[in-house]
């Protein structure tokens, strides 16, 4: 249980040292207000507590599978955002006590570590194969079974999910459509791909058990004893109770159980098609066991800031290899592992082509030039390329000493970014834009959601079967609104 300050909106578990520090009045409340960036989590936090309760009421009020499925995995992926974000609210804010308790005053304590830029790190084309005996997935042979999947995807405290997926035995294996996009983070980025499944069993399926049963125990019975056992289980079941030998099933909600769970890392990001092991988490006893293979296939791809966005700009001077004497004027731009070099500063917003590029790569050398102050000279950089056999130096003036250390400054940090993020820095990964979420899937047997929910022309409104009707139509709406609202 986490209490709340309502005036300086801080979260304290209830019972931890943090708690007892309080009580013992060692310091104040006051001295833990939240930065905004924890008032932005809290904000989130308490959205996800609200969408749980409204997924808590739609699911009580479904009275259809596919709804109670789609209401179910709203409330699952509520509760793993609620209880990641009370995990984070709490680390931040024991950082915290420990940042201003820790360190007194007088303390100057060590200059602070450079720290590499943030990333997007982009998941699509996700695909798990399935692994179906011969009898079922070629002769078509036992029991239809039917699976609804999703995947649960965690990067540090933020959560997403993919769309609902109906599976059976005619699916060679899982696709899923979504490109899920993680705008926030660093190159020790842990991404975590959990699969959870629950079984949809059929109407049909209950209802043939007690003939498959009869034909079994007749078969595997003496003929006079079969027969005699057939006709009380017909008999059994013709006249409206429940047969011998079949218990009543009580109908309960659907639960999804995890199957299947990778973490990927920044080793695994390549811009391409690539497949990674999963972690089986079910056995074949589980009733939402599902033929896994055992893989998942994806493509992960990730975009450092400094790829995409420009880290330095400014007026310099700029003698080209191989000339002694010629400097020109451009405004450059660093941006991703090139220095772009425009006649004008407008040129670069207009998009025009450079008048020539210095490439910054991993082998890039940058020296700072001896700064002759008796001849009134501005400070110079050099940066030296390897082309083949020869090296190409170009020799760089700022306008003074402070912004010749502010362009140092960059490439310092631009070549820490590279060591970082290693291959995400050789070039830009593309990130496709995700497309809307589809609607929710609906069973075939049961048609579309649109078709249960139109009036029949026979029945006048008002008539006996319109309140069902309306109360599907309502529940499916809800049910809408809260993927939509969650989305955002």
């Amino acid at each position: 249980m986490f209490s709340r300050n309502h005036r300086s909106r801080v979260t304290v578990a209830r019972g931890s040292a943090l708690e007892m520090e309080f009580k013992r009045g060692r310091f104040r409340l006051s001295l833990f207000s939240d930065p905004p960036e924890d008032t932005e989590l809290q904000r989130k936090l308490d959205h996800e507590i609200r969408m749980r309760e409204g997924a808590c009421k739609l699911l009580a009020a479904c009275s259809q599978r596919e709804q109670a499925l789609e209401a179910t995995k709203s409330l699952l992926v509520c509760n793993s955002r609620v209880l990641s974000y009370m995990g984070e609210l709490q680390r931040r804010k024991e950082a915290q006590v420990l940042g201003k308790t820790g360190r007194r005053p007088s303390d100057s304590g060590p200059p602070a570590e450079r720290s590499p830029c943030r990333g997007r790190v982009c998941i699509s084309d996700l695909r798990i194969p399935l692994m179906w005996k011969d009898t079922e997935y070629f002769k078509n042979k036992g029991d239809l079974h039917r699976w609804a999947v999703f995947l649960l995807l965690q990067l540090g405290e933020d959560i997403q999910d993919t769309e609902m997926v109906l599976v059976d035995r005619t699916l060679a294996d899982i696709s899923f459509q979504n490109n899920v996009l993680f705008a926030e983070a660093g190159p020790d980025f842990e991404l975590r791909l959990e699969l959870y499944g629950a079984c949809v069993e059929e109407e049909g399926a209950l209802a043939g058990a007690p003939k498959r049963l009869a034909t079994k125990l007749s078969s595997s019975l003496g003929r006079s004893s079969g027969r005699r056992v057939r006709a009380s289980l017909e008999s059994a079941g013709g006249s409206g109770s429940s047969p011998i030998l079949l218990p009543t099933p009580t109908a309960r909600g659907p639960r999804y159980h995890l199957l299947a769970h990778t973490t990927l890392t920044l080793a695994a990001v390549q811009d391409g098609f690539r497949t990674h092991d999963l972690t089986l988490a079910s056995h074949e006893e589980n009733p939402a066991w599902l033929p896994l293979y055992g893989s998942v296939c994806c493509r992960l791809v990730a975009q450092p800031l400094c790829m995409i966005q420009p880290t330095a700009s400014g007026p310099l001077r700029v003698q080209q290899a191989g000339e002694l004497q010629d400097w020109m004027r451009v405004h450059g731009i660093l941006k991703g592992t090139n220095l772009l070099c425009y006649r004008q500063p407008e040129d670069g917003d207009a998009g025009e082509e450079p008048l020539f590029t210095i490439v910054i790569n991993k082998e890039t050398r940058v020296r700072a030039g001896e700064l002759d102050e008796a001849a009134g000279r501005p400070p110079t950089l050099t940066i030296t390329n390897q082309c083949g056999e020869a090296e190409v130096t170009h020799t760089l003036q700022a306008e003074s000493r402070g912004a010749l250390q502010s362009w140092m400054e960059a490439l310092w940090q631009l070549f820490f970014d590279m060591s970082q993020w290693r291959q995400c820095c050789d070039e830009i990964m593309k990130i496709e834009s995700s497309a809307p979420r589809k609607p929710p899937q609906v069973l075939a047997k049961q048609g579309s959601l649109y078709h249960e929910m139109v009036l029949s022309e026979s029945v006048a409104p008002g008539g006996p079967d319109e309140g069902p009707l309306l109360q599907d139509n309502a529940i499916s709406a809800g049910i809408q609104a809260l993927l939509s609202y969650s989305d955002r």
